[in-house]
């Protein structure tokens, strides 16, 4: 059995993980405090315990060896333990702490929802920050949740990830809408709407929100080999119902989604000719935190905010 190289200090192996992730020495000099020589230094040495260069030379900057790309999980599952072997499990009082909570959510949740968890939030821990992340097309949340650059991910998936933490926070059925005045709503009685009228009439999408992503509607149609015409694609979830308002444009959304804008808008709500199963919402978190008592308190403050959406 082969002795580990004396002198082989955590610092090296959180070097060794930030030059994999950030492939650019000055890039880890800048996020460790530290002269760009020294992280060079360390870089040598690196490839001289591992007989590898590690980073090499790519078409945009450096990239890593195949031997390099290897050590990333170990490297970073070396750094959390060792992590987790000094966690004092202190208690958690929210009136006194003071740390922010970082939640990554999309724009199309019920405007009710993420309020009422920032009230809660500030209710409970008054010291404590709260930063909401834009959950868009770039968003690496897989990554920022095992890096602890975010706590939560609030969203709705056909099939979430399995190897993360997850509870199911609120169901919120398909409607379809549209203005009030339009030509369709103003000839079609009652709320009935046929399929033919569905595929036929011009749709209004959100933007694909994660990569790969298709989005629930399409993908549903899509499985049963039926296709909408959509005319606009917009990424502000928000300013979509103002949208209908001016155009003959028609929304497939959450019922609790339109509750808000129903109040102060012109609309028409139909039912849907197609069995759309309703939107899921759930948190997600990493096992990372799963133990943390202050994670456990912040997912309760979520969860109580998703049940008192949902009361009649």
């Amino acid at each position: 059995m082969s002795s580990l190289p004396q002198h082989l200090d955590l610092h090296l192996i959180r070097i060794l993980y930030l030059l994999l992730v950030e492939k650019n020495v000055s890039r880890v000099a800048l996020k460790l405090n530290q002269p760009q020589p020294s992280i060079s230094a360390s870089l040598r040495k690196l490839r001289e315990l591992t007989g590898d260069p590690l980073l090499v030379r790519g078409a945009r900057g450096m990239v890593p060896t195949q031997h390099g790309e290897s050590l990333l999980k170990p490297a970073k599952r070396i750094l959390d333990e060792t992590e987790s072997l000094f966690i004092k499990k202190s208690p958690f009082v929210p009136e006194e702490a003071e740390r922010t909570f970082h939640i990554a959510a999309p724009d199309y949740l019920d405007t009710q929802f993420l309020p009422s968890v920032v009230a809660s939030i500030r209710r409970g821990a008054p010291n404590s920050k709260v930063s909401i992340h834009h959950l868009g097309a770039g968003t690496d949340y897989l990554r920022m949740l095992s890096d602890g650059e975010i706590d939560l991910v609030i969203a709705n998936w056909d099939e979430p990830p399995a190897h993360l933490h997850i509870s199911k926070l609120f169901e919120d059925p398909i409607i379809c809408t549209m203005r009030a005045d339009s030509a369709y709503a103003k000839r079609t009685a009652g709320d009935a709407m046929t399929l033919e009228d569905y595929l036929s009439l011009p749709h209004v999408a959100p933007s694909p929100m994660l990569p790969g992503y298709h989005g629930v509607i399409d993908s549903f149609l899509e499985r049963e080999g039926l296709q909408r015409k959509v005319a606009v694609e917009s990424p502000y979830f928000g300013l979509i119902p103002y949208m209908l308002t001016q155009t003959d444009l028609v929304l497939t959304t959450g019922r609790q989604f339109i509750r808000f804008y129903e109040r102060t808008l012109p609309l028409k709500n139909f039912t849907v000719p197609i069995k759309f199963p309703p939107m899921r919402f759930y948190q997600l978190w990493h096992q990372r935190v799963h133990q943390s008592t202050e994670h456990k308190w912040l997912r309760d403050q979520v969860t109580a905010a998703a049940k008192a959406l949902v009361k009649p």
